[in-house]
């Protein structure tokens, strides 16, 4: 319980039926535009694959996958995904997409080992998605041409639902800002990179922190990334190493930085070797994935998750995560969430 964020004064703006409406109308609207505007076409996405193939997300490396026995496959073990970072890449390939194109898809996960909070579900929803790129376009520059264009459809997606419920007002700023995470340790230096993210989401309203996943000049990581998707160890025009990121907005309703999107330049052969060997995980060149991408079967890209239920709560401007997807949740937190006015589904 000491996780969860108590909001002074919250009030709920919509009951339950305006919710479950608002729902709908944001997910329905928001992948549309996130379709048109980076041409991504909509796939279907496993709920599990299976292990040691090198397919799924190993987030920080620390997690540990739901798993099970597959009785048809003799007890082969199967995991809940955590993410579809890598199996997008795969299906790209698959279906033979070309560059400036891509794919999206509904990805449901299970992260057993979630700490329980206001922002943090056993549940995880989002949109995957992934594009084909060139070699010329794995640039800075153009990550931030995507990233604007992301932010974009998430504005216009606020304004549909402050238009239909005009009890909500909007908070997004016009424009997000960019910011590389060692700027930001230097900024801040006495601050942990959670206070740090809250400082410049106060002061900008909406950031991308650029370069997640190596040490900064302090030996600390930013935050933690896998060594087999984002590209975190690429020195880019500026002269900072990293091509990935996350969109974080300041979320007046519990005050502080809220993530909606993890995303970045998907590794090639030289800076998967080099994060692989910067982790100590050298062995997982001879898993399925790594050998496809070593030996050139797979196309460069760009990609990332947007929460689904992280959307809804900052749009629909809701305290508790729970108000928006149906999940498992302590039953002293679910007591005190309704004490407070925002009761759980």
């Amino acid at each position: 319980m000491s996780q969860l964020i108590r909001p002074k004064g919250y009030e709920r703006l919509l009951d339950t039926r305006q919710t479950e409406r608002g729902i709908k109308l944001i997910k329905e609207f928001f992948q549309q535009n996130l379709s048109t505007e980076l041409r991504l076409r909509r796939v279907t996405a496993p709920l599990f694959v299976l292990k040691g193939l090198g397919i799924n997300d190993d987030l920080n490396g620390v997690e540990r996958p739901v798993s099970f026995p597959i009785k048809d496959l003799d007890d082969a073990q199967a995991e809940v995904v955590h993410s579809l970072a890598k199996w997008k890449r795969l299906t790209l390939a698959e279906y033979k997409i070309e560059p400036g194109y891509g794919i999206y898809t509904d990805m449901n996960a299970i992260r057993a080992d979630e700490e329980l909070d206001n922002l943090h579900s056993l549940y995880v929803d989002q949109w995957d998605w992934e594009a084909v790129i060139t070699r010329e376009q794995r640039t800075l520059a153009f990550l931030k041409n995507v990233v604007e264009r992301i932010y974009a459809a998430i504005r216009r997606t606020e304004y549909l639902t402050c238009e239909t419920y005009p009890q909500l007002r909007p908070f997004l700023p016009e424009k997000i800002a960019f910011i590389h995470s060692e700027m930001l340790l230097k900024m801040y230096p006495d601050l942990t990179p959670k206070e740090r993210e809250d400082e410049i989401c106060k002061k900008y309203g909406a950031v991308f922190v650029i370069g997640i996943g190596g040490k900064l000049s302090n030996g600390e990581k930013h935050d933690g990334r896998a060594p087999d998707y984002d590209d975190w160890t690429t020195e880019t025009e500026d002269g900072l190493k990293g091509l990935n990121g996350d969109i974080l907005i300041w979320y007046p309703v519990l005050e502080r930085s809220f993530e909606l999107s993890s995303m970045g330049i998907r590794v090639d052969k030289e800076s998967l070797l080099r994060q692989l060997k910067l982790e100590g995980k050298e062995d997982r060149e001879q898993l399925y994935f790594h050998q496809k991408l070593l030996k050139d079967e797979l196309p460069l890209s760009i990609g990332g998750g947007i929460g689904q239920s992280r959307l809804c709560m900052v749009l629909l401007h809701k305290a508790h995560i729970g108000e928006i997807q149906a999940s498992i949740w302590p039953d002293d937190m679910r007591r005190e969430c309704k004490a407070l006015g925002m009761p759980l589904i």
